[in-house]
């Protein structure tokens, strides 16, 4: 397998290990909906996989959230404890790669999951290549480094600014 197709493979299952993570985090509160009633008390992969698929599939978290029952509360603050998605599996070495070259995968990637528009990511890679020192100042530069560089160089730029903003 090349490394091109190594690193969308990689890539594609950090998004669905992210939006899995980022779903069965608090959102709601801690013990909303069912599937946190049903697997109430138990750890690990597998019971947290199972509740949040119950409550995806089923949609009575949402329910929950809106309606003020289920175990929901939205009143809480939403927190995240894991480690950036950029310096998981080295996506943070492609995408310095690729931003150097001002061009690749890894880098369109990063535009999307900035929110950038297919419209906006030519001038997206451009930026981001011209500035391509202030992003990665340093060599052991962490994926938290890199996205908060990376939004402070948009917010800096007429056209990129508005999803330095939404971000």
């Amino acid at each position: 397998m090349d490394n091109r197709l190594l690193s969308k493979a990689l890539f594609a299952g950090l998004l669905s290990v992210a939006s899995v993570a980022a779903h069965a985090d608090a959102a709601g509160g801690n013990g909303c909906g069912w599937g946190n009633m049903l697997f109430e008390g138990q750890r690990g992969l597998a019971p947290h996989m199972l509740a949040t698929t119950t409550n995806g599939t089923s949609g009575n978290a949402t329910f929950g959230m809106t309606s003020g029952t289920n175990g929901c509360d939205t009143n809480g603050r939403l927190g995240y404890n894991g480690r950036s998605m950029l310096a998981m599996n080295g996506m943070l070495d492609n995408i310095a790669e690729d931003m150097a070259q001002g061009r690749g995968e890894a880098l369109d990637a990063y535009a999307t999951l900035l929110g950038i528009e297919k419209t906006d990511r030519a001038r997206f890679a451009e930026v981001a290549q011209q500035n391509f020192g202030v992003i990665f100042s340093a060599p052991d530069v962490t994926g938290d480094q890199v996205l908060a560089a990376t939004l402070n160089v948009m917010s800096q730029d007429q056209q990129l600014a508005r999803y330095a903003k939404q971000a």
